[in-house]
């Protein structure tokens, strides 16, 4: 499997290695581990694990999973990905292409629609599963003209910037 592979599941599925939307900070802990940054609010708390973010909100005294994120766009500059994943899927490339992404998601037989193409980050979604996937379409949105389109270190039009799973909340 590769990195890919865990993208599309995502995007697919709703879910990372079986635990999503609804699940408890334990289900998560046993899932990615404990080497993670913890960020309470009141009634809230996020688990940042680099690659994935999880934020819970406090609904009758118990913590539940209402959002998952994968920031995919930190990869370029070598975050954290949790020793599960990595195991799971291999290594993560610094960047992902969107086409390559909805090829992979398109395979699995699922569909991939326009969510709001205005702006510098364009938003699609994957009806079924919950998520949305960012693709940058500006990489130098403040028209600065100092971007280097063949620069590996920096972030092109057409990667994927992030993936979001949302649930009831």
């Amino acid at each position: 499997m590769s990195d890919l592979d865990f993208y599309a599941h995502v995007a697919t599925r709703g879910d990372i290695l079986g635990t999503g939307i609804g699940s408890d900070p334990d289900a998560w802990e046993a899932c990615l581990g404990t080497d993670r940054l913890d960020d309470p609010g009141r009634g809230l708390l996020r688990l940042d694990y680099g690659l994935v973010e999880v934020s819970f909100a406090e609904t009758g005294g118990t913590l539940s999973c209402f959002g998952i994120g994968v920031p995919v766009h930190r990869l370029i500059h070598g975050p954290y990905v949790p020793p599960a994943l990595a195991r799971t899927y291999g290594r993560f490339a610094p960047r992902v292409r969107f086409e390559e992404l909805r090829s992979a998601i398109l395979s699995l037989g699922a569909a991939v629609e326009p969510d709001d193409l205005s702006g510098d980050v364009h938003r699609y979604r994957v009806p079924g599963s919950g998520t949305r996937v960012f693709v940058i379409d500006d990489p130098d949105p403040y028209g600065d003209g100092d971007h280097d389109t063949e620069d590996p270190d920096l972030h092109q039009a057409g990667d994927v910037w992030k993936l979001s799973v949302w649930g009831p909340r």
